[in-house]
């Protein structure tokens, strides 16, 4: 793809996925009149255990895709970076005892850093992606909203972006439902249609996770323990549980048992058959790493989410030395994680984001 490609009119260069919500992203923006260019990016192409990527599949979804909406199509190698990126800082996170975010970490470092940079240095105005997301200017500066379909909003994957990525950026579906989307796509005859929505991780699909972590992480087998400290039977590797989790877990006795906490220090896991355990119902957590969508004073109050699809809810937040904030909820939360990202919204809005440190 030349960087001297003539233009006449804006130009905005779409991530086309070959899932029907970028479909539809694309095929919005020819139908107002934008230079529209789809993009195909290729970050993963391996297969991990017994499943297999669809990335060839998607490839010829998102190129079909093109040739019926006469939009120019490319595809972008960005499976180096992919691995350095986000599959080096996975696999660290699940090391370090801590739950990670891919999908956060593949907007923040592939889909609006390299292609972003990458699609302004071929003459885009802007970066189009699929995501239910919206972007407002509010005299000068860039707010990101919830989408407006309640059930598919991913601002929460957007909450490391800042006024550079949000004011070159073009959400097209944030508007409308997905109901609404998949009418759409059938009435313009588009092949994605019906095509079920993407699972797993970014890029990557929808895969075992134990299976990819087992091939990856070097694992400790330990005791599993009550909070008593009574031996209930044995874990694999402590990587392999998550906070919350219910199932998995070959032990006796009167069940079923949920993940209430990690003693990384002695390599046991702890669990409780009691689905309301104190240890997994807190209300503070201290969470640094912070990033927000635009200039503001850190928000004494704020609607904070622990994980995607978790409710936002009433917290005071208080800030603490070394850049770091502690979050009190008014209610207690189920599994607050470390490694996962708390994000901080003030109704609609999307305020920013931070990492969970500790869970207190």
């Amino acid at each position: 793809m030349g960087k001297n490609i003539k233009k006449t009119k804006t130009r905005v260069i779409v991530g086309l996925s070959g899932g029907v919500d970028s479909s539809i992203a694309a095929a919005l923006l020819v139908k107002q009149g934008f230079d529209v260019i789809g993009v195909f990016m290729r970050n993963w192409s391996e297969d991990v255990g017994e499943f297999s990527c669809s990335w060839s599949e998607d490839l010829e979804d998102a190129r079909r895709i093109a040739q019926l909406l006469g939009i120019r199509f490319y595809v972008w190698n960005f499976e180096k970076e992919y691995k350095q990126e986000v599959i080096s800082y996975f696999f660290r996170e699940y090391e370090a005892g801590r739950t990670p975010n891919p999908d956060v970490m593949c907007n923040r470092e592939i889909k609006f850093k390299l292609f972003l940079n990458k699609a302004l240095q071929y003459g885009a105005d802007y970066v189009a992606t699929g995501h239910y997301a919206r972007v407002v200017n509010r005299g000068g500066t860039y707010c990101l909203l919830r989408g407006k379909d309640k059930n598919k909003d991913q601002s929460y994957f957007l909450c490391t972006l800042g006024q550079r990525e949000l004011s070159k950026s073009l959400f097209p579906i944030g508007e409308y439902t997905k109901p609404q989307i998949r009418a759409l796509a059938k009435k313009l005859n588009l092949p994605t249609f019906d095509k079920p929505d993407s699972q797993g991780i970014c890029f990557i699909g929808e895969i075992d996770v134990r299976d990819l972590l087992r091939r990856n992480i070097k694992m400790k087998a330990g005791d599993i323990i009550d909070a008593k400290g009574k031996v209930l039977g044995h874990h694999e590797g402590l990587p392999l549980y998550t906070l919350g989790q219910r199932g998995g877990l070959e032990i006796g006795g009167t069940g079923p048992y949920y993940v209430v906490a990690k003693d990384e220090k002695k390599n046991k896991l702890i669990v409780s058959n009691n689905p309301k355990d104190e240890m997994l119902w807190r209300r503070q957590c201290i969470v640094g790493d912070l990033t927000w969508t635009r200039e503001m004073e850190i928000p004494a109050q704020a609607e904070v989410t622990i994980r995607y699809r978790h409710p936002a809810y009433p917290a005071t937040v208080e800030k603490m030395a070394n850049n770091k904030l502690r979050i009190i909820f008014q209610e207690t939360q189920r599994a607050i994680t470390p490694g996962q990202l708390a994000v901080f919204y003030k109704g609609e809005e999307l305020l920013g984001s931070a990492v969970i440190d500790k869970v207190i």
